[in-house]
């Protein structure tokens, strides 16, 4: 039995007889391009289907999804992180947004006092933690509503 193995979606495939890769099939306009141990054929579907037999399976391509991580120690973060630690002191989950950079963010939902009174914040940078009051970090966003209720009362 000949199999079609899909490689890229609608335009790459693998041939294989019993599990033996015997060449590799990619599409081009209305054109097959059949790659074999004899050369390369230039058919359409008909032509392939005679050159191949009429027992040629196609299987399409499974693209599993890898979901990403988006926590730091169990906190939500607003991005995939990179250089993820725990400062142990602060008992804060930090992170940066990218692999080179050195700003570092905290995971999780903080509220923060400034000037004008207590605000909520989502992976504020580790700068504006240190500078000023803050309550958190909290898991979820309405953990982080109820203390901020309560520190504005």
């Amino acid at each position: 039995m000949i199999k079609a193995k899909e490689v890229l979606k609608n335009k790459f495939w693998i041939v294989e007889n019993e599990g033996t890769r015997i060449g590799t099939l990619s599409l081009s306009d209305d054109r097959y391009i059949l790659s074999d141990s004899t050369g390369t054929h230039f058919c359409t579907e008909r032509q392939l289907k005679k050159r191949l037999g009429n027992d040629l399976t196609w299987t399409k391509l499974e693209v599993v999804e890898k979901e990403e991580v988006k926590e730091v120690n169990n906190f939500p973060t607003s991005c995939t992180p990179y250089n993820a630690m725990y400062d142990v002191k602060r008992r804060l989950p930090l992170f940066t947004k990218s692999d080179k950079s050195k700003s570092l963010y905290c995971a999780g939902y903080y509220i923060i006092r400034f000037d004008k009174g207590w605000v909520k914040s989502f992976c504020p940078k580790l700068i504006t933690v240190e500078r000023y009051e803050t309550k958190g970090p909290f898991k979820t966003d309405i953990e982080m509503r109820q203390e901020l209720s309560r520190a504005n009362k």
